[in-house]
């Protein structure tokens, strides 16, 4: 009897053992499945990061240009689709690119369907800088970012987008800076742009847009460099061309019948501008560099191969390159969900006759 008992009391034992050994094991499983979910959870924060970016193949751009038949702007849409499809990976199919014809309600409904469309940025070269407000604000409802090209929204708009934390940024050149070449290059001259001797470098500014802030800074800082320098100026004539060949040779015929020989210098606050200057001053059998100079801005090819033939005292490499690249690469950031700055800037190049054929062999 004692025997059985025993052996009840040693099994008894047995599963008391047993249990709390499972118990135990229960127990020391917990930290386990925690682990797991820990990994889990944080597996779950890198898709949801994942998903804040958008695959650049996939990626659909709206881009509106203020107007297409703008000799720069057409380089500079040119570069942009090129280095966003060759070497960034969008897909073409997935980029619209629009013509906003100088009007800036016509350019506002563009930027209307692109946002009815759903693109995921956009790139923008306003017809009016003054519109940017609206627009920002119109993409800002639509939780679209835009990258502003080539004409300034002013610093108060710039200044908001950051205070207030909009997914909006700026990408040019420093207008200042082009002025600034435009005055010294005159300046550079033999005489210093004062041709008759007279103490006064006498000139004509045709200028792009008025509104435009890189005609006013243009305008402004081509004169402030050359006085700059040292010389009096006086001002024969501030007559707005609109970025416009044809009005560029109209204005320069014009003022060339009115003021004649007393033309020192021509200002012109594009290339395009400039070459229609030219006409005019070769049709009145006036000859860059020995009776008058003509300086303008951008670079294009027309006017840099002037300047290698000696019938243009100089331009400024306005330099679409960079700042197309440049604008690519920022709205690449904003799909990315990547902090960017308000404000970028492309460094302008002087174009004079001891570079012209370097920077014509860059942009051929």
């Amino acid at each position: 009897m004692k025997m059985k008992l025993r052996r009840v009391l040693a099994v008894l034992m047995c599963m008391v053992f047993v249990l709390a050994m499972a118990v135990g094991c229960s127990s020391s499983s917990e930290p386990e499945e925690k682990e797991t979910e820990t990994t889990e959870a944080g597996d779950a924060a890198a898709d949801a990061a994942d998903a804040a970016g958008v695959d650049i193949k996939d990626a659909k751009v709206g881009i509106s240009i203020y107007q297409f038949s703008d000799n720069f702007m057409t380089l500079y849409r040119t570069e942009l689709v090129r280095y966003m499809v060759d070497e960034l990976g969008f897909t073409e199919a997935n980029i619209t690119v629009q013509d906003g014809k100088n009007d800036q309600a016509e350019q506002t409904n563009q930027i209307n369907n692109f946002i009815t469309s759903g693109v995921d940025v956009m790139i923008l070269n306003l017809v009016q800088s003054s519109s940017a407000p609206q627009v920002t604000d119109m993409c800002k409802e639509a939780n679209i970012p835009v990258v502003y090209i080539n004409r300034q929204p002013d610093e108060t708009e710039s200044d908001r987008w950051t205070s207030e934390g909009i997914n909006a940024t700026y990408i040019g050149a420093d207008a200042k800076q082009s002025g600034t070449f435009q005055g010294e290059e005159i300046a550079e001259t033999e005489n210093k742009g004062d041709i008759n001797g007279d103490g006064t470098v006498s000139y004509i500014m045709i200028q792009g847009d008025p509104e435009n802030i890189d005609a006013q800074y243009r305008t402004e800082y081509s004169i402030k460099a050359l006085e700059d320098a040292g010389m009096k100026t006086e001002e024969l004539l501030l007559q707005r061309g609109d970025w416009d060949q044809a009005k560029g040779q109209q204005i320069t015929q014009d003022a060339l019948t009115q003021f004649g020989d007393k033309i020192e210098v021509v200002f012109c606050n594009n290339d395009a501008m400039a070459l229609g200057a030219l006409q005019a001053i070769q049709a009145a059998d006036r000859k860059i560099g020995e009776d008058i100079y003509l300086v303008g801005v951008d670079a294009l090819t027309d006017a840099v191969q002037n300047i290698v033939d000696g019938k243009f005292t100089g331009t400024v490499f306005n330099d679409y390159f960079g700042q197309a690249q440049g604008a690519a690469d920022l709205a690449v950031k904003f799909l990315n969900g990547e902090k960017v700055d308000a404000i970028n800037m492309v460094d302008y190049v002087k174009v004079t006759p001891d570079n012209a054929e370097e920077i014509l062999e860059k942009i051929k």
